[in-house]
């Protein structure tokens, strides 16, 4: 799911429809089942992708020393790397690598996902205040 997806999804999920707040309220347990759960799956996937990333930052870093070996060349279909850099510019080659950019790019969305889904949570966790206080509201209006 796309953080796009998840945004619209939960934009809808959070409203409170004040004519039916005894519905709202008996909704909130699912709603937060739902967003745990897609949290549960987004922080799998980001841990995923974070170990790709080191084991890719790890691989640049033999190819960029010049250690990989031709067979691990070949399987990753890789050139030998010619250039003799220095050990502290290893760094600067790995950092902007395009395939590590690319993975760490995805390891970013990754995060701000997981970032949002558990502001979502927390936000559907906090409903029923909300709802709480839209009934006490009610109360004081109505003069109760």
């Amino acid at each position: 799911m796309t953080l796009e997806e998840l945004k619209l999804q939960a934009e809808l999920d959070v409203v409170i429809d004040a004519n039916h707040l005894d519905d709202e309220s008996l909704r909130i347990p699912q709603l937060h089942n739902k967003y745990l759960c897609i949290l549960l799956d987004e922080k799998v996937i980001f841990e995923k992708i974070e170990s790709k990333l080191k084991i890719l930052k790890r691989d640049k870093w033999l190819y960029y020393s010049g250690k990989m070996s031709k067979d691990d060349l070949e399987k990753r279909g890789w050139e030998q790397f010619d250039l003799a850099i220095l050990k502290q510019d290893l760094d600067r080659f790995i950092e902007s690598d395009n395939e590590v950019i690319t993975l760490s790019n995805r390891l970013f969305v990754q995060k701000e996902k997981v970032a949002y889904l558990e502001s979502v949570v927390k936000i559907i966790a906090n409903k029923i205040w909300n709802i709480r206080s839209t009934i006490e509201w009610i109360k004081f209006t109505q003069g109760s």
